[in-house]
């Protein structure tokens, strides 16, 4: 049995659309991936803590993230040598103190707190990931069209690993369910 977890991004959900894109593939044409995808939690710390519990307990191969999730994915793909697919993914130096204070989670809407600590702990992050190193464990997906990331970031720090890059698009990466076949060969779904 594959296992693969699906880290949603900031302010988001599992009930994200590239969450329900990839849980009903893998329904419909796997027999034998699991796709785990938690509701992480708001807090920046937490949510680690959380990843972290979930690869221990449940050993997932490889690990799908979007936006924050990619940056959480690419942190947790080095610490545990894990395939890993990211889509629109912040990339480290990542700086979020633009969201001090209160936020909404775009996808339920509770209110919540980013703090000085939350912050700190993604510097930590930061310097643990600030090159990739080993390339063959990743393939990126971007968008040119990414109104929050800067794709050529992306690109820049995931070079030398493999890399789909569409012209056009946005941050919630467009038509994602075309790009679908792309994930399924990386990671060997079946």
């Amino acid at each position: 049995m594959t296992k693969i977890l699906y880290l949603h991004g900031f302010a988001s959900s599992a009930d994200s659309m590239k969450a329900k894109v990839i849980e009903s593939f893998v329904k419909k044409n796997t027999s034998s991936t699991k796709i785990l995808i938690p509701d992480l939690d708001n807090n920046i710390k937490n949510a680690y803590q959380q990843i972290e519990a979930i690869i221990k307990t449940e050993s997932p191969s490889s690990i799908i993230g979007s936006s924050l999730g990619g940056f959480f994915g690419t942190y947790f793909a080095q610490k545990y040598d894990l395939l890993c697919v990211n889509i629109n993914p912040a990339i480290p130096p990542i700086d979020m103190s633009e969201y001090l204070g209160e936020n909404k989670n775009y996808s339920t809407g509770e209110k919540f707190v980013i703090d000085q600590g939350q912050l700190d702990w993604l510097d930590v992050m930061n310097k643990k990931i600030r090159k990739l190193k080993k390339h063959i464990n990743f393939i990126t997906l971007v968008q040119s069209g990414d109104e929050v990331l800067d794709y050529k970031l992306a690109i820049e720090y995931f070079s030398g690993s493999q890399m789909e890059v569409t012209f056009g698009g946005n941050h919630s990466f467009e038509d994602f369910d075309s790009h679908i076949h792309i994930i399924q060969n990386f990671l060997n779904m079946h």
